[in-house]
């Protein structure tokens, strides 16, 4: 109860900041995305704007679109200088009307109602009869009859979207939002010249990219003026109004071109031969592979001159297929052509001779190779099998990559495992960094990449491993501040935990015991300590300190205490540059995965939606 209590509180807080975005999703579409609905906060009024309805073949004159919108015809004439109630407009035609923007909950909306005059459907109403003013799921939501299931006579609640200046954009000289449904071959550069604007105004409200942003038919987008509106009409090279409710899209014949006709036959018979060459070459592979497992005949590699291949993957010591110590001439068939084999040689200059300048911590190193950053891990001749088995199967952005292995000269016990070592090093040292400290939009981005990888490994893969022994120092950080987990491959679900290479935490998971099985949960209790890390910028040596920290999370303070433990509980370094509602909302979730009993902490999946919701506010 009191992770939700203070879930509601961020809530009201996260209203105050209410931004708008473009939905790129089309009308009739089941899906919800920023967009879907303007949001709005409690301290915003309701405003006078308007939105623009194009005349079609049911509502084609003034007459018919006032009594759909219950507008005074008059003052629809007036405000789009017509002359007569009854005149067609031309398909396509915009008309503006305007409408009272009132926000409702936690969205803004038009309220209007609509009686159907004959059995149809809430597509039809939303994405035809109101031209996509309401999202078809918004109108499901409200209208619960089933999606092709709206009888003659049934009366609808028309929520349509609209919105009112804030502080922000008010403080712009920006007086009206209009929404504007957008057709086929409505472009921004038109928006920008039929009512008079700005590129930069209109991509800034609608949070567009920069440049030429791409825009959709059948979708909405926010029209920002600073006076009263005036639509030009007559915009060179405009696309010419559907003739319908939905766009429609025109299909030209294409022309017809010999020599591109020529260029894609020869294309294509290239195609095949180079398919033909591939399939012959794939079965010539599978025949040697199939003739080697055969011979039982298992050399060593001590060379870089090739990547690994299926045929040197034992020790040069006493090896024989049934050795249970020995790595499966199967194994790295995965990844022959990414793993290479380092020499001695290679090593020792990688790391300066083992100098304790490279030592990252106990048997691991840091170096070069070829101009790149690694880090070279010793380990167990038994131990690297799992390390190389789960990097065979696995490929994902947010896990450091595995390079290669190197076999002792003479000393066959010890292995040498090659992995890439990302630009800024670990997270631990970059938040213990006064001269380039991370900010807080990349601490947030830090986190998602974290749990992307966290829930790649614990249900992405088969069979699903568990990290089970994530701490900050373990985590690395690319040069664009992007997050990568190292130390994969020691423990599969179901196996009993080991510590890893640079292992100093002293903190635990309460449920944690010496041969306890893995599960996602322990992972998620790590992860909250390293959100902790990211929040606080101190390093976790005792669980107890953590815990301490944070007990004004647990709803005991005021809200206005609660802030200001919580200002101070975060990384000096950072000073004003954070967001108090997502810090909030960053802190609660932390608590949330350091719970003792391991149910109460939510799941991977919860994370991520979390965590997505601010690194793509950005």
């Amino acid at each position: 109860m009191k992770y939700f209590y203070w879930v509601l509180v961020l809530i009201r807080i996260n209203l105050i900041y209410a931004q708008q975005y473009y939905d790129p999703l089309d009308c009739p579409s089941n899906e919800t995305n920023p967009g879907t609905r303007y949001t709005c906060s409690v301290f915003q009024d309701s405003c006078k704007t308007f939105l623009v309805y194009r005349a079609n073949q049911q509502f084609q004159a003034i007459s018919r679109i006032s009594k759909l919108f219950s507008i005074n015809s008059g003052a629809l004439l007036q405000l789009n200088n017509l002359t007569s109630f009854s005149e067609l407009l031309k398909p396509g035609r915009d008309v503006l009307v305007p409408i009272n923007c009132s926000c409702s909950g936690h969205f803004f909306q038009a309220n209007f109602s609509y009686t159907a005059p004959e059995t149809t459907s809430l597509t039809e109403v939303a994405c035809g009869v109101f031209e996509g003013l309401v999202k078809m799921v918004t109108l499901s939501l409200e209208n619960p009859f089933g999606k092709n299931n709206v009888k003659a006579g049934s009366k609808l609640h028309l929520p349509l979207k609209c919105a009112c200046p804030d502080n922000f954009t008010s403080g712009k000289g920006i007086k009206y939002l209009v929404t504007y449904p957008l057709i086929e071959g409505d472009k921004t550069s038109d928006l920008t010249k039929k009512f008079g604007i700005s590129p930069d105004d209109l991509s800034e409200v609608n949070r567009l990219g920069p440049g030429a942003p791409t825009i959709f038919t059948q979708t909405t987008i926010l029209v920002p003026l600073r006076a009263d509106s005036v639509i030009n009409l007559n915009i060179p090279g405009s696309p010419s109004p559907a003739p319908s409710f939905l766009p429609t899209v025109t299909v030209e014949k294409p022309k017809k071109n010999s020599k591109r006709r020529k260029v894609f036959i020869a294309g294509s018979i290239i195609g095949i031969f180079l398919v033909l060459v591939l399939l012959i070459a794939s079965a010539m592979y599978v025949k040697a592979l199939m003739k080697m497992r055969k011979s039982n005949k298992y050399h060593s590699f001590t060379s870089r001159s090739s990547p690994i291949s299926s045929t040197a993957v034992n020790s040069p010591k006493s090896c024989t297929a049934r050795s249970s110590t020995c790595l499966s001439p199967d194994l790295l068939v995965g990844i022959k052509f990414s793993l290479f084999s380092y020499s001695m040689e290679e090593i020792k200059r990688a790391t300066t001779d083992f100098c304790e300048e490279n030592k990252v911590c106990s048997q691991v190193y840091k170096g070069t190779m070829d101009n790149v950053k690694v880090i070279i891990k010793q380990m167990r001749f038994e131990d690297t099998r799992p390390v190389i088995d789960v990097h065979s199967k696995i490929n994902h952005i947010n896990i450091v990559k595995l390079l290669g292995v190197c076999y002792g000269e003479s000393d066959f016990s010890w292995c040498y495992i090659v992995f890439e070592y990302p630009g800024k090093g670990c997270l631990r040292d970059c938040l213990s960094n006064p001269t380039t400290p991370l900010r807080w939009h990349q601490r947030t981005q830090i986190a998602f990449d974290i749990a992307t990888g966290l829930h790649y490994l614990n249900f992405c893969t088969f069979p699903s491993y568990a990290h089970m022994n994530l701490h900050s120092r373990n985590i690395f950080v690319t040069s664009n501040c992007r997050a990568k987990l190292g130390d994969i491959g020691s423990t599969p679900f179901g196996a009993s935990s080991k510590g890893n290479y640079c292992n100093n935490r002293s903190v635990r998971e309460p449920e944690y015991l010496p041969h306890s099985s893995a599960t996602d949960k322990i992972d998620i209790f790590a992860f909250g300590i390293v959100l902790l890390e990211l929040i606080s910028g101190r390093e976790c040596y005792e669980e107890t300190s953590f815990r301490e920290s944070i007990r004004f999370l647990g709803g005991g303070a005021s809200e206005g205490g609660c802030f200001e433990q919580l200002k101070n509980f975060m990384d000096p370094f950072l000073k004003e540059d954070y967001s108090l509602a997502e810090t909030l909302c960053l802190s609660v979730l932390a608590k949330s995965c350091v719970e003792d009993d391991p149910l109460h902490r939510p799941s991977m999946e919860d994370i991520i939606k979390v965590l997505a919701r601010m690194v793509y506010s950005f």
